[in-house]
């Protein structure tokens, strides 16, 4: 079994052929067992078979005569029977020594006396044993009981049978060698699609990833997996491109700030100014600053929601109650819009205050900002079974079907619907609402319709999360 604990740095083709190695190796152990005790189950009968013949062949002459004249003549018979076949050996054990052939040896009178029948014998002269039948014929005449035994040589069989062990051996042998030769070739032929897999994978790199895997002709196994490859391609060409998106957002996020400071002050610097002129560039340069201050810190905490960060310091509160003190927190950004929020229905719900304030913010600034003066910014609050949902709802032009699911992106934004985006916004104020709704276990959605856009956050129901609800 030590062929199946491949290396990791074997092969695909190198394992399948140690597999079919294996099964060649099973296969010919199984046969070539149930072969060779056939084989020899059918040698081992062969020698008592001959015995049997020849015995049948003289019981009757053995059984004829009875007077030492007359087994002269069988001496003479057993004589040319034993040098026609040298394998073949007589011996008649008898208490009269005229009626006695083959000069038996104590051994063989030994082996003599035993019950009748098939017997191996070993002689000191023969490395091989002899298959012996041993037979009792009954007195006759003057002859006594008689003991007749014809012996054959086993040296053939045992040659024949070592002979068939070594070629069932060998041929064992050399079949596990074709099998894993032929298991490598056919190996590396049915791995021929996987390779060229994989060539086509080597040939997809950044920032090429508009490429997939080509899965027509290819065999189910394979077929599955490059579906799942090329599943997992437009998930990396998506977050690529989200990327890079990204990358040239903050650049240009930041390259503004940046070179608002850097004009101002060379400006600055050119010549002597007073010193009120340079207070104004301080705090125009200030307000640069704290630009670049919330871009940086909006952007570390998305990089912390994006690790798993979860909201901990949970409270049970009223919802109503939250955006109330929220809309007072923007009373002079209301003010100035001269918009008017109106809040209906109300939860209890379970969060983290600090963090749903932001989002809050967010959502009315965002609503603020795209809200011609004069008209109303409508606030619901509703409870489910299961959740409980703020939706945010300001006048404006309807926003396009497709661009709705990018809405709650960082940087995303929409010029026919997000003209007023500029000033203090930054392109990651609905991210951020987002990234706190995943915080929290909950979601946000977006709708446009009826001459209204709405944003909105959704968060467990208190309840689910093992909070008494107090109304």
């Amino acid at each position: 079994m030590n062929l199946l604990r491949a290396k990791p740095g074997n092969s695909i083709a190198l394992r399948l052929s140690a597999l079919f190695t294996l099964v060649a190796l099973a296969v010919f152990v199984l046969i070539g067992s149930a072969l060779y005790r056939q084989v020899d189950r059918s040698l081992d009968l062969l020698p008592a078979a001959e015995l049997d013949a020849r015995f049948s062949v003289l019981e009757s002459t053995l059984n004829r005569y009875g007077t030492p004249e007359h087994w002269a003549k069988i001496n003479n018979k057993l004589n040319l029977l034993s040098e026609e076949d040298r394998r073949i050996r007589f011996w008649v054990v008898s208490s009269n020594p005229a009626f006695e052939y083959g000069h038996p040896t104590e051994q063989v009178r030994g082996f003599a006396e035993g019950a009748p029948g098939m017997r191996d014998l070993r002689l000191s002269d023969s490395p091989y044993p002899y298959k012996v039948l041993v037979s009792e014929l009954p007195a006759l005449g003057e002859r006594p009981p008689l003991r007749f035994l014809i012996g054959i040589d086993t040296e053939t069989f045992w040659q024949a049978q070592h002979s068939l062990l070594v070629a069932i051996v060998g041929l064992a042998a050399f079949g596990v060698l074709l099998a894993s030769l032929l298991g490598y070739w056919v190996a590396r032929i049915g791995l021929k699609p996987l390779l060229a897999l994989s060539d086509e994978a080597q040939a997809l790199a950044p920032p090429r990833l508009d490429g997939r895997l080509q899965t027509r002709d290819l065999p189910p196994e394979l077929a599955q997996f490059a579906g799942a490859f090329n599943a997992a391609l437009d998930r990396v060409s998506q977050a690529y491109s989200q990327l890079e998106a990204f990358n040239a957002d903050v650049a240009h996020e930041l390259r503004s700030p940046l070179t608002n400071l850097i004009g101002q002050t060379q400006v600055a610097l050119t010549r002597g100014r007073s010193a009120e002129h340079y207070f104004e560039v301080l705090q125009s340069n200030l307000e640069e600053l704290e630009r670049l201050r919330s871009i940086i810190n909006d952007m570390l905490f998305l990089a912390s929601a994006d690790q798993g960060s979860k909201a901990t310091s949970l409270t049970s509160a009223s919802l109503a109650e939250e955006v109330a003190t929220t809309l007072d927190y923007l009373d002079y950004i209301l003010e100035d819009a001269q918009v008017s929020v109106n809040v209906s229905g109300d939860a209890q719900a379970c969060f983290e205050k600090a963090q749903l304030r932001r989002a809050l913010i967010n959502l009315l600034n965002n609503a603020v900002q795209h809200t011609a003066p004069h008209q109303v910014i409508q606030v619901r609050i509703e409870a489910g079974e299961e959740q409980v949902s703020i939706a945010v709802s300001n006048p404006g032009p309807a926003i396009a079907d497709e661009h709705l699911p990018m809405l709650f992106e960082r940087f995303y934004r929409v010029d026919a619907a997000r003209a007023n985006s500029g000033g203090g916004n930054h392109g990651l104020g609905l991210a951020i609402v987002k990234a706190i709704a995943l915080m929290h276990g909950g979601s946000v959605f977006v709708h446009s319709e009826a001459g209204a856009n709405t944003f909105g956050i959704n968060l467990p129901n208190a309840q689910l999360r093992g909070f008494a609800v107090k109304i």
